[in-house]
């Protein structure tokens, strides 16, 4: 069997001889500056930053003055109206991606594709870093990836196409210069996706919300969000539900009195069973905005996710269950701070310490520390100061 050295070497020269290609076939395809491309969460939604960027748009009608498209594995999922799913991968994705004048995504685009000079790339990013990002990672567990030096190229490479990169607040500007190796231009706007909570944290809105998710009334609603595990895979960007929640012991708990929301990372496509826990546990891992579902909770429960910076705009309590906190922060990733005293919520490592810690719905006095730091250009305006960008360059 081929090496993994060798396995990586002959991927390098297929994507490179494929840009070759492609590179030579976009001569003759010219630029359109009325199309506009997006994709998040890798082609597997239309969700977060990018789509607050489409939504901001829609509600200006500039659906009708471009060409707006999105970049999807599954072309059939529910879309707002006014924009148009590409196949990820087709011949209309390359085709597209040739033609378009702006690209905006979550994440990083594929190495095969090419951007030409005159497309302006407005990287939104998808969250404030805890764990250590790009060129920070000394090591790697992920999927698909056994080379630490070679991702560090790959994600270089990928960096160096960005012309835009958008930031939650000073602390995400200084990482993401040095982890991403970012020479563009920074947009410290806070996230698109936020503005919601801003525009939408009011009692009539969050009751619409939570009769539009069939959630009950009388009852506190509690969200779970956990990120996914690197060395947890099935395939690459196809990971295991591994993580240690007891939804048993959290019904025995607080049947009578919550409700629990799952969400998992868009990487997590093993979900837990939760059949048996029917009008008790409610899983919104397919739902595309997570906005709604931050509003709709009295608290939060997360463990090293960037879900901790969002969901402190709503000033609410938080917890974190971090069963496998040594593990995590010695082994996989290492963190940018000092979570276990800067965490704006208690830590706990055992499903008794949690049930323990949610007895009492209360915010941690950490968060108001919390808040200064990583809020800092968040005022619900950002969708509207991208899109004002957007306009410009066009």
């Amino acid at each position: 069997m081929l090496s993994d050295k060798l396995k990586n070497h002959a991927k390098d020269l297929i994507i490179k001889s494929f840009k070759a290609a492609y590179s030579c076939l976009l001569r003759f395809v010219p630029l359109s500056d009325d199309i506009i491309i997006f994709e998040s969460s890798t082609g597997n939604d239309f969700s977060g930053n990018p789509r607050a960027i489409y939504e901001e748009m829609l509600r200006r009608s500039l659906h009708k003055k471009y060409r707006c498209l999105v970049s999807l594995k599954d072309p059939s999922i529910l879309l707002p109206k006014g924009i148009t799913p590409v196949k990820r991968r087709s011949l209309r994705y390359f085709y597209i991606f040739g033609r378009a004048r702006i690209w905006i995504s979550d994440s990083r685009m594929p190495l095969y594709l090419v951007k030409r000079k005159s497309v302006a790339y407005i990287q939104t990013w998808h969250g404030t870093p805890l764990k250590k990002l790009g060129l920070d990672m000394d090591k790697i567990s992920m999927a698909g990836f056994t080379d630490i030096d070679r991702y560090h190229r790959n994600f270089k490479a990928n960096s160096s196409y960005w012309d835009y990169l958008i930031t939650q607040n000073p602390y995400s500007t200084q990482i993401f210069k040095r982890c991403f190796d970012f020479h563009g231009k920074f947009l410290e706007t806070g996230y698109p996706r936020c503005d919601k909570l801003f525009k939408k944290n009011n009692p009539r809105d969050i009751s619409d919300i939570k009769k539009r998710l069939g959630l009950p009334t009388g009852k506190k609603i509690i969200l779970y969000a956990p990120t996914w595990r690197d060395d947890e895979y099935i395939g690459k960007n196809d990971y295991k539900y591994t993580d240690a929640m007891d939804f048993k012991a959290l019904k025995e708990a607080f049947g009578d009195e919550c409700v629990f929301l799952l969400k998992y990372h868009y990487f997590v496509t093993e979900k837990a069973d939760i059949s048996e826990y029917e009008g008790f546990v409610y899983d919104f891992s397919k739902e595309a905005d997570i906005s709604d579902l931050y509003l709709a909770a009295d608290a939060c429960v997360t463990d090293y996710s960037s879900v901790m910076f969002d969901y402190c705009i709503l000033n609410r309590p938080m917890y974190f269950y971090c069963y496998d906190l040594k593990h995590y922060k010695d082994d996989l990733r290492g963190f940018y701070f000092d979570f276990e005293t800067k965490a704006p919520g208690p830590i706990s490592t055992n499903m008794d310490e949690l049930i323990k810690d949610l007895r009492t719905l209360e915010a941690s006095p950490r968060l108001k520390d919390f808040r200064e730091k990583f809020l800092a250009f968040e005022d619900g305006s950002a969708s509207g100061k991208i899109v004002d960008l957007i306009e410009n360059l066009i």
